[in-house]
């Protein structure tokens, strides 16, 4: 199996940035997860809030814990709200089922990280870790 590098990671967020700021979206957060869930990376442009590591971390977290994009996933919540508030508490706040956040796959196709992303909307910051993740050479699922 694959593992993803901290280069691979570095490559998501510099490519997932510049796409953002080629598109003129807000400042943005962007996180890189490897595939337990741990940060391998995380960059907050100037002038993002606060919160923006904070949100990305979650949507990618979810993301990589449940095996599908944070798209997916909320609207998976909407058929299940209980389920998923039932996630985030036991997760202690860390699960956020909000579309920005997608799988990391290699070649293989096995899911090796997650990206995610906030300072936009789910549909920009979907697909600036989408971008990001192409720059790398590697697939979003």
């Amino acid at each position: 199996m694959t593992t993803l590098t901290l280069e691979q990671a570095q490559t998501i967020i510099t490519a997932a940035l510049a796409h953002s700021r080629q598109s003129g979206y807000l400042p943005m957060g962007v996180v890189v997860l490897d595939d337990a869930g741990h940060v391998k990376a995380f960059a907050r442009e100037d002038g993002a809030s606060m919160f923006r590591f904070d949100v990305a971390q979650g949507k990618a977290w979810g993301a990589i814990g449940m095996g599908a994009s944070s798209r997916v996933l909320a609207e998976r919540a909407k058929g299940n709200p209980n389920f998923f508030t039932t996630l985030a508490a036991t997760s202690s706040g860390r699960f956020l089922p909000q579309p920005g956040a997608v799988l990391i796959k290699d070649a293989q196709g096995q899911v090796i990280g997650a990206a995610g992303a906030s300072g936009g909307t789910g549909d920009e910051d979907e697909a600036i870790c989408i971008a990001g993740v192409q720059a790398a050479g590697l697939t979003a699922g």
